[in-house]
């Protein structure tokens, strides 16, 4: 018989009505209840954390992908329960860190709280454990409304709808129905490329660019931040005419500190030489990064600061596809 290990770690599926709100409530035996469905399989369960995971935090990432190295060889796949508002971002940072994994790590969780009579919970939780068991597929997914998501490319897109999340430049692993598993598309074994890594490195900063955004905004940045990844416009472009953003990008390279450039567009990618104002920030020094997400691209960075700060390295380490998050550049 196959070992599953489920790790709680909190959100809207253990969530309860508190004086100012719903919040995680649920004890890790009311929330087992739900994992008895009939499958063929044991079922332990742990109890790492129960945040809202508007609170999660880099470090709760590392301390998951701590418990599930450790237990790799104690059990055959691995669920976490997790609030939806940073799943995406937990799917990325633990693709990183547990780069190569050769087990199924399946995240789930919920729009509304289990304990709730209509509820999309129940039936993610039966979903997260037909995939573990019957995909056969190592790596990080996320399983959600009856779909399953390569980790580095899930992202959240709806508050409320069941169908939270989207797939983004990159096609749904699998579908779910019941007890069957139907395998939509089978990504390439990936060979290790970089040395495993157990680290992370918060100091990292997201700009959103608008119009009228004040360049001096990059002399707070110089001091305060390890790395940078500018949301621009289109296809990488950033304005170079009266509130020219170019020499801030400039300046932050110059002194060493990596400026990512992606787009604020959610498909299909950016082509940062395409337009005169995207090719003028790549000649500033701004490293694009194709069709990756925010959400893996933020996490990526964390993973690679908290080993490399020499730009080159940097660059050849964001642009090297990882955890099937990259399809060009």
């Amino acid at each position: 018989m196959e070992k599953i290990l489920v790790i709680a770690t909190g959100g809207t599926i253990v969530s309860t009505f508190h004086k100012d709100g719903l919040a995680p409530g649920l004890t890790i035996d009311q929330l087992a209840h739900y994992f008895t469905h009939g499958q063929e399989v044991s079922v332990d369960f742990k109890v790492l954390m129960n945040k809202d995971s508007t609170n999660m935090q880099p470090e709760d990432w590392l301390t998951m992908a701590k418990v599930i190295h450790e237990n790799q060889n104690q059990y055959d796949r691995f669920i976490i329960t997790h609030g939806t508002d940073t799943m995406a971002f937990t799917a990325s940072a633990l693709s990183y860190l547990l780069q190569g994994i050769k087990k199924t790590v399946v995240i789930t969780g919920s729009q509304i709280p289990v304990s709730f009579k209509r509820t999309d919970a129940k039936k993610n939780i039966r979903d997260a454990l037909t995939f573990a068991q019957k995909a056969d597929l190592p790596g990080v997914f996320v399983v959600f409304d009856g779909k399953a998501i390569q980790g580095t490319r899930a992202v959240k897109i709806r508050t409320k709808s069941y169908d939270a999340f989207e797939s983004i430049n990159y096609p749904y692993i699998a579908f779910i129905d019941g007890q069957t598993v139907r395998i939509n598309f089978r990504p390439e074994p990936e060979k290790a490329v970089f040395k495993a890594h157990m680290g992370i490195c918060p100091d990292v900063f997201l700009l959103r660019v608008f119009p009228g955004l004040s360049p001096v905004f990059f002399d707070f940045l110089k001091d305060h931040t390890r790395g940078l990844i500018i949301e621009s416009f289109g296809n990488g472009g950033l304005p170079f005419e009266k509130r020219s953003l170019i020499s801030g990008v400039k300046e932050l390279v110059q002194k060493g500190i990596p400026v990512i450039i992606t787009t604020q567009c959610l498909q299909e990618g950016q082509d940062i030489q395409l337009y005169e104002v995207g090719k003028r920030v790549a000649d500033a020094g701004g490293i694009t990064a194709g069709d990756m997400n925010t959400e893996a691209i933020v996490t990526k960075l964390m993973w690679i600061l908290s080993q490399a700060s020499d730009l080159k390295t940097v660059k050849k380490m964001i642009q090297t596809p990882l955890a099937h998050d990259l399809d060009y550049i």
